[in-house]
Parts: C-alpha cells; sequence; structure tokens
C-alpha cells in the first residue's frame, strides 16, 4: 500500500487544529508535522511488508469497499461505539473522521503512529500507546459505520451534523424482536468501528488509540472483544463452530460470490451517492445459556440446528454444503428437520431469497456469581438493506434455539463505501 505524496498532503486527510491539540500524544499529529517514528517502518510497509521484512500481513485500507466485510475473517475481533459529546459540531465530525482516517492508514499498514514509542517531548505521552510495538499489521482491517441518531439526533427531530437530507430510505432504526432483553450500555451508538487482526493485540491497540483521538470529540460508549470467529468468508477457510458445538454460517456468501455481493451485500444505485458500494451493519450480543446447553441430549441439540454435530451436515442428510431437504419425513411421517429448527428458520428459502453475509465471533465476558459462564455469540452481518435482516431475525421467532440463548446488545450502522486515496471516511456524505 503506498502512500503517495499528494496524499500525505491533502488538506482532505490534514488533521485539524484542534484535533493535534486533542490527539498529543496519539501520532496522527505526528504525521501531520512529519513524524520520523511512523516513517521508519513505512518503507517495508510499502512493499508489503511488516516493519521487519514479514510479508503478506497487510491488508489493503483503500479501495471501492471498506475492508473488514468480505475480507478473509481474522480470528480476533474489538469491536467499539462512540458517542458524540454534546455540543459537538459538524466541524467536529468531520476533523473526527479525518483524523481517524490518517491514523487507521498507519494502523492497517502496521506503523507505529507518530513518534511512536518515544516522545520527542518527555514531558508529554508519546504519541503510540506501544503495545503493538513489533506486532507488525496482523491482517488489521477498520471498518467503520454510522449509526442512525447521527443523522436524526437523539429525539429524531433534529439534524445536528446537517446530514439529515441525506440519511437513505431504508435506513430505519431496528424493530424490537421477540426476546429481546436488550442492555442501553451495550447497544447503539452514534459512530461503530469493527477492528479484526490475527493478534488480538493488535485490535484492541487499534481501538485504544482511536478513542484517545476521539476525545473531545467522542467518546467510547461500549465495545466488545471476540475471538474464534463464527463464518467463513473465503472458501479457504474451514467453518468454524460457535461455543455450542456446531458449525455456524455454513451458507454464509463468499468474497468470490460476486454477483450475491451485488444482489445481497453492496448498497446499489438507487441509495444517495455516498452509500453506494456500502452497505449496512447490524452486531447483536447474543448470551447463550451454555450450561443449561451442556446438559442437552445430543438428539435434541441436533434437533434444534436441523444439523449433525460431528459434521455439519443436514439432518435429511449429506455433507456440510449439502441443501437441506426440507420435504423429507421420518418413518413416523413427521419431518426430518423439525419445523422450529434454526436451520430451517433461518435458510434462505424460508426468507424470499435473502441472504446475508456474516462475520460474528465468540465472546467470554467471564463469570457469573454462580459460576455460570457469561459467554456467547457476537453476531455481525452485513447486508444491502436492514430489512433484509430484520425478515430473517423475525423469522426466528419460533426459532428451537431461542430456549438456550438471550439477545442483550444490538446495534445498526450504515458502513459508507470505501475509501479512496487522499479522502477520508464518508467524506461524500458532507460534499
Amino acid at each position: 500500500m503506498v502512500v503517495s505524496e499528494a496524499e500525505a498532503t491533502d488538506p482532505a486527510i490534514t488533521p485539524t487544529r484542534r484535533g493535534l491539540l486533542g490527539m498529543i500524544g496519539t501520532g496522527v499529529a505526528g504525521l501531520a508535522l512529519g513524524g520520523a517514528g511512523g516513517a521508519a517502518v513505512t518503507a517495508a510497509a510499502l512493499a508489503g511488508t511488516g516493519a521487519d521484512g514479514s510479508s503478506g500481513s497487510v491488508v489493503p485500507f483503500h479501495g471501492a469497499h471498506q475492508a473488514g466485510i468480505v475480507t478473509p475473517a481474522q480470528d480476533r475481533l474489538h469491536f467499539a461505539s462512540f458517542r458524540m459529546v454534546r455540543g459537538a459540531t459538524r466541524d467536529d465530525l468531520i476533523a473526527l473522521l479525518q483524523d481517524w482516517t490518517a491514523a487507521a492508514e498507519q494502523l492497517c499498514r502496521g506503523e507505529a503512529l507518530g513518534t511512536g514509542i518515544e516522545s520527542e517531548d518527555p514531558l508529554l505521552p508519546p504519541d503510540d500507546t506501544g503495545e503493538a510495538e513489533g506486532l507488525h499489521a496482523g491482517h488489521l482491517t477498520l471498518t467503520f459505520g454510522l449509526g442512525h441518531q447521527l443523522f436524526t439526533g437523539e429525539e429524531d427531530d433534529a439534524d445536528p451534523f446537517g446530514i439529515r437530507a441525506k440519511l437513505p430510505d431504508t435506513f430505519t432504526p431496528l424493530p424490537s424482536f421477540a426476546f429481546d432483553l436488550l442492555e442501553a450500555t451495550q447497544s447503539g451508538g452514534d459512530l461503530c468501528v469493527q477492528a479484526c487482526a490475527d493478534d488480538p493485540q493488535i485490535a484492541v491497540h487499534a481501538i485504544r488509540n482511536l478513542a484517545r483521538i476521539a476525545i473531545g470529540r467522542a467518546h467510547l460508549s461500549w465495545s466488545q472483544l471476540g475471538f474464534g470467529r463464527t463464518s467463513s468468508t473465503s472458501r479457504d477457510q474451514e467453518t468454524p463452530r460457535n461455543l455450542f458445538g456446531f458449525k455456524d454460517g455454513t451458507m454464509n456468501i463468499m468474497s468470490d460470490e460476486r454477483a450475491a455481493l451485488d444482489a445481497h451485500v453492496w448498497v446499489g444505485g438507487s441509495a444517495p451517492e455516498w452509500m453506494r458500494g456500502g452497505t449496512y451493519l447490524v452486531a447483536r450480543k447474543i448470551l447463550m445459556t451454555i450450561e443449561t446447553w451442556d446438559r442437552t441430549s445430543l438428539l435434541e441439540q441436533e434437533r434444534v440446528f436441523g444439523r449433525t454435530k460431528r459434521t455439519g451436515g443436514p439432518a435429511t442428510g449429506g455433507g456440510e454444503f449439502e441443501q437441506p431437504d426440507f420435504t423429507a419425513t421420518n418413518a413416523a411421517g413427521e419431518p426430518t428437520i423439525d419445523i422450529a429448527a434454526h436451520v430451517r428458520l433461518a435458510h434462505p428459502d424460508q426468507n424470499g431469497g435473502a441472504r446475508i453475509l456474516r462475520r460474528g465471533y465468540n465472546y467470554v465476558d467471564g463469570s457469573n456469581g454462580l459460576g455460570q459462564m457469561g459467554g456467547g455469540l457476537f453476531f455481525i452481518s452485513f447486508q444491502r438493506d436492514p430489512a433484509m435482516f430484520v425478515r430473517v431475525q423475525q423469522s426466528l421467532k419460533p426459532d428451537l434455539l431461542n430456549e438456550y440463548i438471550r439477545h442483550i446488545g444490538s446495534g445498526l450502522w450504515a458502513v459508507p463505501r470505501g475509501i479512496a486515496q487522499g479522502e477520508f471516511v464518508a467524506q461524500a456524505l458532507f460534499e
């Protein structure tokens, strides 16, 4: 990934004075001022290598679509939601997105921010927090999203940042779903950042430094760590298993299914220009009642999913990728795949052909005083219209799986199209 001279001096991605003052110690300021620390590793990154010459760990930040959507799913996640501070202006929002873009370009190349871990002035904090020093890029991707309230304000009757006129018609808040037990402290947000990487420390480092950069304009509202991707976005990846031990996301849209991506994931030409080529991100934090599941018979577990636990194949036979036969019956004349099995209710045939691109992760947040594990699935999906997710989720109302899960967090964000060289995230929204 080459940073051109024009890009390095482009005013569109040059941090503002307020941003510089707010970012002392973050490194983006150092970049703008020609800090040498980041430049020390740039030469290696320009050639697609890590700081010490390691190769193959840089995912391009620029492109027609944002990275981290069809990128082969990395194993680690740090997802963060931010809220703009009270009184923040349109200029503050633009400056924040400019500063985040400049930092993201460095982070995704595996560079330390600014002058790195050694401050030019020992009376100031170092530009970079330092915990990712020596870890290289680690296939880090940063995916940015905008929340509905950013366009309408908290009361849905305002225009706090002068962008309401560009709100897409399809971008409406998610409705309440059956069995939702959502917690405000783990839901919503004005902005989101999905950081995925091979190493958890790289993902945490990225979010930590983006949060530092946001000080005075936005604050970290909530975040979630994830491990063990629960779906594949590439045919080179084996389908992983969720914490219930079943293969998950077998029918996911793959990165080479261009027609399916255009039909189901990327926003088309009828949307406002800034969203064309973008998508919508839905996040759902789903607590699994693991102890109850672990006491459930294998027969019942497989009835719930409609798949075998060992191979992931449908209950009607065949391997993992065999199409389920929803018309098949057993010797008693009953459906072989239960009418409320997860695989039946979530299948595109039951949802008007709707498909979504899943990119979720397992999580464990410790345990409670009863010795119960606080773990589950941090579900993430991308779709060209939030209504596609709504349709599938509403179909899952009678899902047998609902006895073993609780939806405790939720959010929806518009993910603008990819960022071109010299642009900042969502720049077209403000033009």
